[in-house]
Parts: structure tokens; C-alpha cells; sequence
């Protein structure tokens, strides 16, 4: 079977490292990416879609194939409030999905967050927990939520708490707390992949430790 992939988040640290292996998979015959602005990456297979992501009439009708994959997200410093993260991370993520579904697609990958939880105390955690609750509802044949821990990789923005923390985690969970381990983006991307041209019915969530599984 070929493919017809959607991606958002096309352009951020996962997805940046998902559309090349993408390209390169002889499964899928297209690539269609949804974009703020010209990407800038050129391919036979690739489409792309410059959308506002706030206007359903910008992308709706172009959201069509296959599979959606999920690697939009962005941090509360980009988002410059709360409201605005919630926004990004949850409201735009849910409307994709359930159009997604409405057009047909019935292989969904989301990249969410170690910890995710409804009934967590910190607001980017319970943000995910609630959009992985939210888009385990819509009913996708096919769905899979990824929760990885720390990403590591080559992002456009330096992080300073990351640049101080990773070395400290990778040392840490290569002893104790395993589950909690750095992941890099390539490996995230390649769990994705697998998760649709290797689907299992019975599991749907991905634990940090069990994305490297899944990867392989």
C-alpha cells in the first residue's frame, strides 16, 4: 500500500527530521506539509500548503490521504501566553484531528509529551494529557500518541535550561530513572513512521522508554 501523508509541525524540531525520511520512504507516494510560510524544501513528492492554522477555510479542503501526522507544538517563550501555547498545542492539534476524520483519514500520530496527564498540577503537561484524551475520542482506525522524553537534537532556538539539563539526564537515566532518558528527534520521527506501516490495534499510547522500541 502507498501512502498520502499530512504533516504539521513540518518545520519544528521532530518534523524537521520526519519529512526527509518521509521523502526517502518508497511507502508513501505523497507529502503534504501545512505551513505558516515557505519551508523552502523542494521534492517531486512534496506539497505544500501555506495555511493560517486559526482559518479552517485556509486548509480543510487540502486535508486529504492517508495519515495526519502531529509533531506541532510550541513553548510557553513562543507563544508569548498561556493562552496563546493552549491554542497552538491543543486547539489547533484537535481541530486537524477531527477534520482529518471527517475527510476520510484514518491513521493518526501524535507527538505529545512524557507526563501527560489530565490531572496535572503543571499547565503544559495537563495541556497535553488533555489533548491526548480529546483526540482519543475523535476515532481514528489507526491512532498512536507518542509521550517521549527530553528531545535532543539541531533546534533553530537554543534553549538554555536544555543545554544545562540534557548532559545531566543523559548521565543520570543511564543508571537510574531509564524511563526518563533523552531521545533524540530522529528517533521520534522514525517512531512515527513505524507506527503506521507497523500498526498495532492494541496499544495506542507510547510511554519515554517504549518511543525507542517503536523506533526500531
Amino acid at each position: 500500500m502507498k501512502y498520502i501523508a499530512n504533516v504539521i509541525g513540518a518545520t519544528g524540531l521532530v518534523g524537521s527530521q520526519l519529512i526527509p525520511l518521509l521523502l526517502e520512504n518508497e511507502q508513501f507516494e505523497k507529502v503534504r506539509i501545512f505551513v505558516r510560510r515557505d519551508s523552502n524544501i523542494q521534492h517531486p513528492k512534496l506539497e505544500q500548503q501555506i495555511v493560517d492554522f486559526g482559518d479552517e477555510q485556509t486548509w480543510k479542503t487540502h486535508l486529504t490521504g492517508d495519515v495526519l501526522f502531529s509533531a506541532l507544538g510550541t513553548t510557553l517563550k513562543q507563544a508569548g501566553s498561556k493562552e496563546k501555547e493552549y491554542e497552538i498545542d491543543f486547539t489547533f492539534n484537535l481541530n486537524f484531528a477531527k477534520k482529518a476524520k471527517e475527510n476520510g483519514i484514518e491513521n493518526y500520530v501524535l507527538v505529545s509529551s512524557v507526563g501527560a496527564n489530565t490531572k496535572s498540577r503543571i499547565f503544559y503537561t495537563r495541556m497535553k494529557g488533555e489533548l491526548d484524551e480529546a483526540v482519543s475520542k475523535v476515532g481514528f482506525k489507526n491512532l498512536t500518541i507518542l509521550r517521549p522524553s527530553s528531545l535532543t537534537g539541531s533546534r533553530k532556538e537554543k534553549r538554555t535550561a536544555e543545554i544545562i539539563s540534557i548532559p545531566v539526564l543523559l548521565l543520570l537515566t543511564k543508571f537510574v530513572f531509564k524511563k526518563y532518558r533523552p531521545i533524540k528527534d530522529k528517533t521520534v520521527a522514525r517512531a512515527m513512521i513505524n507506527a503506521v506501516l507497523e500498526p498495532t490495534s492494541k496499544k495506542t499510547i507510547w510511554e519515554a522508554n517504549e518511543v525507542f522500541r517503536l523506533a526500531e
